[in-house]
């Protein structure tokens, strides 16, 4: 067993203990995903052209609700699947029409000739992939629309989530009665089991990084200390690119996904 992995039992074993006990946790919010890809500017481009994305004056980054998208400028070293964040998802009104469009752009869709398919009692849905490896799940789900969900794999789901939970709080929920996972706003945390083959460090990655905040940073990162999680980066400050000063920090997860963790600018 690694030491990522000692630390994932640990904090497991801390959430069973302190179960029912209020947490600092509860306050965060799902705050940004870090992507990987060589022009920063480009892919935030794409993603406001197909995702739905708007520009919120950072260049190379883009915004979806709340959520914030963001490029470190490289080459990524792999694509997300194959790591703990196997996809993300977006919801459309009109996943047809979508479709449509981005047939005639010429992107990587699965199964080109019937990508959508209509799961009885869930929604229409349909895969494909960004220019960078980002494999992304569109779905057509009226109830939940925008940034729609981050779908990890893990070889122990209950306890990843369970791990989730613990850490960063979150509203345990059922997807259309069907699937298990925790809410953060209108986006979803699901897991799905990693059924053969070692799942890939995230970082350096098409999806390098999740990331969520809290409104006071060292109180946070104190209580997570506690639940048995060190830190790979300690909070530290940190001015963005909009010229807001804000704080950093930086923990692995279980299945080695890297997730910064940060007290917004302001």
């Amino acid at each position: 067993m690694n030491a990522t992995h000692i630390l994932f039992a640990a904090s497991v074993a801390t959430f069973a203990a302190i179960a029912g006990l209020p947490a600092a946790a509860d306050a965060a919010d799902y705050h940004h995903m870090h992507l990987t890809a060589p022009d920063a500017k480009a892919a935030a481009a794409w993603y406001i052209e197909h995702m739905g994305c708007e520009d919120f004056g950072r260049a190379g980054a883009c915004q979806v609700g709340t959520t914030q998208f963001i490029w470190f400028e490289r080459d990524p070293t792999g694509v997300s699947v194959g790591t703990g964040v196997n996809h993300i998802g977006f919801s459309f009104r009109d996943l047809t029409a979508r479709m449509a469009g981005w047939k005639a752009a010429g992107l990587d869709i699965d199964n080109p000739d019937e990508p959508i398919r209509d799961i009885p009692g869930l929604f229409k849905l349909a895969f494909l992939t960004d220019p960078w490896g980002t494999r992304i799940e569109v779905v057509e789900d009226h109830e939940w629309l925008g940034f729609h969900h981050i779908h990890l794999n893990s070889t122990d789901p209950a306890a990843t989530l369970a791990w989730y939970k613990n850490i960063f709080g979150g509203e345990s929920d059922s997807l259309k009665g069907r699937i298990d996972g925790l809410r953060y706003g209108g986006t979803w945390l699901l897991v799905a089991q990693q059924r053969e083959g070692t799942l890939a460090a995230t970082q350096g990655r098409a999806v390098d990084h999740l990331g969520w905040s809290f409104p006071d940073l060292d109180a946070a990162a104190a209580e997570i200390k506690s639940k048995g999680v060190d830190f790979v980066m300690e909070p530290r400050p940190f001015t963005n690119p909009l010229g807001q000063e804000m704080k950093i920090s930086f923990v692995i997860g279980p299945d080695d996904v890297r997730i910064e963790i940060v007290q917004p600018g302001t």
